[in-house]
């Protein structure tokens, strides 16, 4: 396989069909133009600076910093000067599959599942890693980078093998540059949470109350969040609002479906109810966000240097 595993034929950057993960590095210089896309993403800075531009606001991006982004937050890169990034990409799929076990770890749950969400950050997690950090990390992501030729038939476990010990290095990192702020997340996530996660997940647009998923739990309600809350930083409820979200955004990029028909596969039939969550979540109105991501296209661009080296640029 020659070609990168990515394709930004718009503004919404997704893997393409039969990749299920990526590592490589990215190289820019001046602006990286905002952007979304339909995979989880987590980008480390190998060198050279930059400001990176997100929901969070504008953030000075340093050597070892770290950020994890959930599938439709929107990002982008400002006053870049030899800025290299190694980015690590993995589909949605995968996630909520062969990696679903990631719920009940202690530390992989906070970095994939609930930290991203935890603390109002509406699915941007950052941190700082240590030097002898960053370098395990970027062992790890040289592994899966050179596994990007390889073929997927004979080499899927590799893959999701070295993203996994890429991702339990970068989660014990998260959680120390987090010192006694995030002690109370290393614990492992209790069954009935899980439970309840695959349950709102498989039937989004089912109008879920707290009443109902207790009683399908048995476990009475107040029990629920606190267990919820423990685990996630969220009540239930607000868990799935989180996922209905992501769901809208990536149909509003994927498809020309009307906005309220999106709306209400994802549970919320309110066209007005639906605007409010959806503009709280990205920061912008769905018909905005839709606009804004769909018409401006970013292509990639390699260069004549080895596969993994490429750079973001407008198409002309």
């Amino acid at each position: 396989m020659s070609e990168l595993p990515v394709n930004t034929s718009t503004d919404l950057m997704h893997l393409i069909d039969g990749a299920v993960a990526y590592a490589g590095h990215w190289r820019h210089d001046g602006v990286v133009p905002t952007h979304t896309h339909s995979f989880v993403e987590v980008a480390l800075v190998i060198s050279g600076t930059g400001v990176h531009h997100s929901l969070a606001g504008r953030q000075p991006a340093r050597v070892g910093d770290v950020v994890l982004l959930r599938p439709g937050v929107w990002h982008g890169y400002e006053d870049c000067r030899h800025l290299d990034m190694y980015n690590c990409c993995f589909s949605v799929e995968l996630l909520q599959h062969e990696l679903s076990w990631t719920r009940e770890d202690p530390l992989l749950g906070y970095l994939l599942w609930s930290g991203p969400y935890s603390g109002q950050r509406r699915g941007i997690l950052a941190a700082h890693l240590t030097p002898a950090d960053l370098a395990e990390c970027v062992v790890h992501l040289d592994a899966l980078g050179a596994l990007r030729t390889r073929p997927m038939t004979f080499f899927r476990g590799d893959v999701i093998g070295r993203l996994s010990l890429f991702l339990s290095a970068l989660a014990r990192a998260v959680i120390v540059d987090g010192g006694d702020v995030l002690a109370g997340v290393v614990h492992a996530t209790h069954p009935a949470v899980v439970e309840a996660m695959r349950m709102m997940e498989e039937r989004p647009a089912h109008r879920w109350t707290l009443a109902e998923l207790s009683d399908a739990l048995h476990l009475a309600p107040g029990y629920l969040v606190r267990l919820f809350k423990a685990a996630t930083g969220l009540p239930p409820i607000a868990y799935l609002a989180r996922h209905r979200v992501e769901l809208a955004a990536a149909q509003l990029l994927r498809t020309d479906e009307p906005i309220a028909r999106i709306g209400e596969s994802v549970g919320w039939p309110d066209q007005n109810y639906f605007a409010r969550r959806f503009r709280a979540h990205y920061g912008l109105s769905a018909t905005a966000y839709r606009s804004r991501f769909t018409n401006n296209a970013v292509r990639l661009r390699t260069w004549n240097t080895p596969p993994t080296r490429g750079a973001l640029l407008p198409a002309r």
